[in-house]
């Protein structure tokens, strides 16, 4: 079992070793300088006088030139399930060990390292020492005991950088699992209040996948192995302390995920970028894997689409539901939610409209994990098991996805609380309990802005109505802000953040022959391209002088005009080029080629875009939908 470890910084190695040291695991472990390669060491080598306590290794990763080891410095408790404690890495460090590397460094070694920080510090990790995070309740029922092993991959973050000390366990023994501690990313919390006099615990824990991890417009749709971009499983966690002897655990779990189909958007300084379409029989053998591996994992899907059914959206929402009816799936259950026209006017009560016709199709909030533990013996006698899920997407699975999760969350939850007898089957707990429904509301629209700030780069949208109930112009203003980051960081800062993704995940990996590979990093546009947002600046730098350091004191003296003017001029001639050339200016992703398609708009096949690459073997059979030979 996993737990804190003493970490030791040597001339030539890095050492670590568990601070609840026992015969049995009295070990040491060692990433050395000489070869780079982690091994086990002599406790004798190990200085106590000279070392410091970190929460976890998180693993190690090798880029261009040296092997580093990434660590969790600090954590903080966030909550409790069933006595194991919940932690949130809250410091992050990336130690080499070579005390020269820093000296010298190549540039292309800086930015990998500056892609992993950026990374980790945007990161929200959690973790337990006694706790499988990446499992649900109901599935950690069956997992004999807490172990990497038993680890649901999907969600088990830090699966590539453990890679080495795994192999390790594997081959020396298993004591060396110890150094192992699987952290999701994600959101987890547990808050202890109570109801009606009873004390409860209400946590909710949200794993983002590893698969086809991402940003916004990088990562959407479904892959050729069934993995869909921004895929989450979010489980509400309810523990009733009955009396002394005896406490109810309840679990319900709800997943969202990229709409399932072949798709993407391609950047272009548009507000609403290109829509194109993935080859019809393409993206239904894809999303045949895709709920394939969901019923496999949660039995029954009840399947919910907010994506809008006219405008943009509705070529989405059409070869979504044309697979869907290809599939002919009787464990497949799909409705439809017009989310905008249902709820305009701000009128997002009417989201449990969308629950009724749930019900109809039999979905039912009786449908839960429910496990009874003696507290005196230690054992658990299940009641019941989750057969079903509701699956849930919109555009992005951001923000409407939220609202309707929490609707649904706040169904299930009345239903346990009858069936813990909390409340009488004819009382809403929510009506007469504010500070619970606080709780509640602030757990779900805290879990909103975690998968929203992982994917988009910012909060999520709508979370005033996830917060209070009410959609307010406050809110619809927040909202505003929120798009316009979006549209500024989706276009001119997501493809590094989408390198930071593929670097930690294990998608790219460095090349360790810096003699035969080109740095990815190197700008490879045209020269008049790269310059010009440099004559846009320098035209905006000449108009602000003009208006507010004008020459002979006048703005409106000859040659200020003229200065003026021409800058302003030519600012509208570079705005105008770089929108038309909108492509080119988007700041793509360098270190996996997008796998975007071979663009049939008389584009010089002999052009290099920054970082943008066509897939040679995809073509546009016609405008927005593509297929491959």
């Amino acid at each position: 079992m996993p737990g804190p470890l003493l970490f030791a910084k040597l001339s030539d190695s890095l050492l670590f070793k568990p601070v609840q040291a026992t015969e049995k695991n009295n070990l040491v472990l060692e990433l050395s300088n000489h070869d780079s390669r982690i091994r086990p060491s002599s406790e004798d080598e190990f200085p106590l006088s000279n070392s410091e306590q970190i929460a976890a290794v998180l693993g190690f990763i090798r880029l261009k030139l040296n092997k580093y080891v990434v660590i969790a410095n600090t954590c903080e408790k966030t909550g409790k399930i069933n006595d194991h404690i919940i932690y949130k890495v809250t410091k992050y460090s990336i130690v080499s060990p070579n005390p020269a590397l820093d000296l010298k460094l190549s540039s292309e070694e800086s930015e990998y390292l500056h892609l992993l920080e950026s990374q980790l510090n945007k990161s929200k990790l959690y973790f337990s020492y006694t706790y499988d995070l990446t499992n649900s309740l109901q599935r950690n029922e069956y997992n004999d005991q807490v172990s990497w092993r038993n680890a649901d991959t999907r969600f088990f973050w830090n699966y590539y950088l453990q890679s080495d000390l795994m192999s390790l366990a594997d081959s020396d023994g298993d004591q060396w699992s110890q150094f192992i501690q699987p952290v999701i990313y994600g959101y987890a919390k547990v808050i202890d209040t109570g109801l009606n006099g009873s004390p409860i615990s209400l946590g909710l824990i949200s794993r983002r996948s590893r698969f086809r991890a991402g940003t916004r417009y990088f990562r959407r749709g479904v892959d050729e192995e069934g993995h869909v971009g921004n895929y989450n499983e979010t489980e509400q966690i309810l523990i009733v302390e009955k009396n002394a002897d005896s406490r109810e655990i309840y679990s319900h779990v709800q997943t969202r995920g990229s709409v399932p189909v072949m798709w993407a958007e391609i950047n272009n300084l548009k507000y609403k970028p290109n829509l194109v379409l993935g080859d019809e029989s393409l993206s239904l053998d894809a999303i045949g894997k895709h709920f394939s591996e969901q019923k496999a994992i949660y039995g029954d899907n009840y399947l919910v689409n907010l994506v809008d059914q006219r405008g943009h959206e509705l070529p989405v929402k059409e070869s979504y539901e044309s697979a869907i009816n290809a599939l002919g799936d009787q464990h497949l259950n799909y409705v439809y939610f017009d989310f905008h026209t249902e709820c305009r006017k701000m009128r997002w009560e009417r989201v449990k409209l969308l629950i009724d016709r749930l019900t109809q199709l039999g979905l039912s909030n009786n449908d839960v994990f429910h496990t009874i533990i003696n507290l005196r013996t230690r054992t658990g006698e299940v009641k019941s098991e989750q057969s079903s899920v509701v699956r849930t997407n919109c555009m992005d699975c951001l923000d409407r996805t939220n609202v309707v999760q929490s609707e649904i969350a706040q169904w299930v939850l009345q239903r346990e609380f009858e069936m813990s007898n909390l409340v009488e089957n004819n009382s809403i707990w929510s009506d007469n309990n504010k500070i619970l429904l606080r709780h509640f509301r602030n757990l779900w629209a805290d879990n909103a802005d975690a998968i929203s700030l992982s994917y988009s780069g910012t909060g999520a949208l709508k979370t005033d109505y996830t917060r209070t109930g009410k959609r307010t112009y406050i809110g619809a203003l927040n909202d505003l802000i929120n798009s316009i980051s979006r549209y500024y960081q989706n276009n001119f800062t997501d493809g590094p953040r989408q390198d930071s993704y593929d670097l930690i995940l294990g998608e790219f990996k460095p090349s360790k022959d810096v003699t035969t590979v080109g740095s990815p990093f190197y700008d490879r546009r045209p020269f008049y391209i790269q310059l010009v947002p440099s004559v846009l600046l320098a035209a905006m730098t000449v108009m602000f002088a003009t208006i507010f350091f004008p020459k002979q004191g006048e703005f409106t003296c000859g040659n200020n005009l003229f200065y003026f003017l021409s800058a302003l001029f030519v600012a509208l001639c570079s705005l105008g080029f770089m929108f038309s050339n909108g492509i080119q200016y988007v700041n793509w992703p360098k270190l996996i080629k997008v796998r975007f398609l071979d663009i049939e708009q008389n584009i010089d096949k002999e052009k290099q875009f920054n970082g943008l690459h066509y897939l040679p073997s995809a073509k546009f059979s016609k405008p927005g939908v593509f297929k491959r030979d």
